[in-house]
């Protein structure tokens, strides 16, 4: 029985092939810096919506752009994207022969696997969010009864949505048999975008570790002087470039070493410290929300909604503000703005709690 399962730690039909619980790991690593770039962005936005607030507004186009320098970075220099190299993998062409499979990965990738590693890498995440909003927003406007039922719009997301389903079970199926033939000793990449990117990961050779810890020398030593003003501009280009990549992902291999602990901080251990603190009284509204302070927004009536100025239907409060509106003027303020219409705190579709009052 030991016998059979060697292969899962121990390399089977290639001496550099990775165990599937190296690839794994790293396959898991950007998917936890996202959500603690994400929570820091969150934060800056809760405490200064009009100077941060964009941070949050366009977190997902920013982690794309930062990403795809990160990922051209560690292409170009290190054959493996940041992830990858930072468990010692790299990259190696699929096709090609013996010499592309033992060039150094100084050298980088050939340009047609590159590309399509760099796509595959920046582009496929990006995508899958945002599909992953749209059905959680299209979800929402269904159980609320946002568009009216004769819309035609309504029965096209109304089939997207029963069919997406299916589709994201095709998808996570056709990983999930990879990785099962990859550990089988059947498949020679453990996910299909390697796959389509013409690749497949090995471990770092001892020239690799060479190579690498001389890189910097070299590059410098054999660096020709700019004889125009032309090469001089796209030589500073290329290092200013090369300064924010690697500055990144500097400051990503420290922040790598923080996700254990915020998993903790956060983690169950920590639930008594959340409950002591949700059991005080809430506290009192912002002195210049007062009503004494002739706030426009702030109706006397407790059951007047701040918005249309009537008298509320399907009360829904914000759970960033705790402030009552009706149910469609919270969500269409908020779905246009991202932040509460009387505090200014940023705030999403999914901050909004329904109230289910006793009279009700």
């Amino acid at each position: 029985m030991a016998e059979h399962g060697a292969h899962l730690t121990t390399a089977s039909a290639f001496e550099d092939r990775p165990s599937i619980f190296e690839v794994v790991a790293q396959d898991s690593l950007m998917s936890a810096v996202r959500p603690a770039l994400q929570h820091v962005a969150k934060v800056l936005a809760e405490s200064n919506p009009g100077r941060y607030g964009f941070l949050w507004r366009w977190f997902d186009e920013l982690y794309t752009l930062l990403d795809l320098l990160l990922q051209q970075h560690y292409l170009s220099s290190y054959s493996a994207s940041f992830s990858e190299n930072f468990y010692s993998l790299k990259r190696v062409p699929l096709q090609g022969g013996r010499k592309l499979h033992h060039r150094l990965a100084t050298v980088g990738l050939p340009q047609k696997q590159h590309w399509k590693s760099l796509c595959l890498l920046v582009l496929i995440p990006y995508l899958k969010t945002k599909v992953e909003k749209l059905v959680s927003r299209l979800r929402e406007e269904d159980d609320y009864s946002i568009h009216p039922p004769s819309s035609s719009w309504k029965r096209f997301y109304r089939a997207f949505l029963a069919a997406y389903p299916f589709v994201n079970l095709g998808w996570e199926g056709w990983f999930l048999a990879q990785q099962l033939c990859y550990i089988l000793g059947k498949a020679r990449h453990h996910s299909p975008l390697l796959r389509l990117a013409g690749v497949r990961l090995v471990r770092l050779t001892a020239e690799d570790l060479q190579a690498l810890e001389g890189k910097p020398l070299t590059a410098s030593a054999a660096q020709p002087p700019a004889c125009s003003v032309k090469e001089q501009v796209k030589l500073a280009a290329k290092k200013a470039l090369g300064g924010l990549a690697f500055s990144l992902s500097t400051g990503l291999s420290v922040g790598v070493f923080f996700l254990q602990f915020l998993e903790w901080w956060y983690s169950s251990e920590n639930q008594e410290t959340i409950k002591s603190l949700t059991a005080l009284p809430p506290p009192p509204p912002p002195l210049h929300l007062d009503h004494d302070t002739a706030s426009l927004l702030l109706p006397k009536l407790k059951t007047i909604c701040p918005l249309c100025r009537k008298i509320r239907a399907n009360d829904t409060a914000l759970s960033t503000s705790g402030f009552v509106f009706c149910y469609r003027c919270a969500y269409n303020f908020v779905k246009s703005h991202q932040r509460c219409p009387i505090t200014g705190y940023a705030t999403e579709v999914q901050h909004l709690v329904k109230l289910y009052m006793p009279e009700n």
